[in-house]
């Protein structure tokens, strides 16, 4: 056996999987999830939001039980994967008229939070409509955004997600230790998703899109999630696009992707390289994420 497990950031010993051990023997008719609870609480394993991290702790348990290390009781009971029978958003009749001119003539252009609102399916629709990735259900904290023109028709659509927890030119540029990384990644978000809709044809909107997104973020995600975002960060796929916009609204090459992939155990590239660009929210951006207090 290792001298020692890591899993999540956290190190595992050998006392702690005797722990682990004789916790499994003092309550035998527990269930895998009651176990897990049961460890989160003795160990104080919590989210930032003080919610227990049932969800990683029960990896760990699956992890060590896979190993030989300890052994789980039967699973009892597998619930269905929403996600595996998902439909695809429904698609939505719209005024799809040209809409063309000069920035100014869209003016006042109002964003709109819609996630958990009666407009969340609108933006959903025109991903899977309009995006050449589609929709996909973000996972974790995430936000969805709207823009509209003042004539009233939406003209844009951002979305916003938890950030890769490794990426290598990221983390070079911050300069952060992987203890800081571990507890600041929560600062950080990725913008997964920026449509302009076809028939919206302005110069520099999406550029100016972007700058104004940089103002509301952090405050947005704090009202949804109880803590500000000093980074945001997003993949252009060279071979389709030169990530203008995002230039124009002075984000900063940070270097490319190694095209492997969070679940990759080859070392070989398996899917397409990115470039990766990033955008400091506040001029303390290092300072803060590389705090470890």
């Amino acid at each position: 056996m290792p001298a020692a497990w890591q899993y999540r950031g956290r190190v595992i010993s050998a006392e702690d999987i005797a722990f682990i051990q004789q916790l499994i023997r003092e309550y035998p008719g527990a269930s895998r999830r009651a176990l897990s609870a049961q460890l989160c609480e003795v160990w104080q394993w919590k989210q930032s939001n003080g919610a227990p991290r049932d969800m990683v702790c029960r990896g760990l348990l699956l992890m060590l039980h896979r190993a030989g290390e300890i052994e789980l009781p039967p699973v009892r009971y597998t619930p269905p994967n929403p996600l595996v029978k998902r439909q695809p958003p429904v698609a939505m009749l719209m005024d799809r008229t040209s809409i063309q001119g000069q920035l100014s003539q869209l003016q006042p252009i109002e964003f709109q939070q819609v996630r958990r609102t009666a407009d969340e399916a609108l933006f959903n629709s025109l991903l899977e409509q309009h995006h050449y990735l589609g929709y996909q259900q973000p996972v974790g904290e995430h936000v969805k955004y709207l823009a509209w023109a003042a004539q009233g028709r939406p003209i844009a659509c951002l979305a916003w997600s938890s950030a890769p927890r490794h990426l290598g030119s990221r983390d070079r540029y911050i300069g952060w230790s992987a203890e800081a990384r571990r507890r600041n990644i929560r600062f950080l978000a990725y913008n997964t998703r920026f449509l302009i809709l076809p028939w919206v044809e302005v110069p520099h909107l999406a550029s100016h899109l972007l700058a104004r997104m940089a103002k509301r973020l952090s405050q947005d995600w704090e009202r949804l999630y109880q803590h500000p975002i000093y980074f945001v960060e997003t993949f252009v796929d060279p071979t389709r696009f030169r990530g203008t916009c995002y230039r124009a609204a002075n984000w900063i090459r940070l270097g490319q992707t190694t095209g492997r992939g969070k679940d990759d155990h080859t070392n070989r590239p398996n899917r397409s390289i990115k470039e990766v660009l990033g955008y400091p929210l506040t001029p303390r951006f290092r300072e803060l994420l590389q705090e470890v207090v």
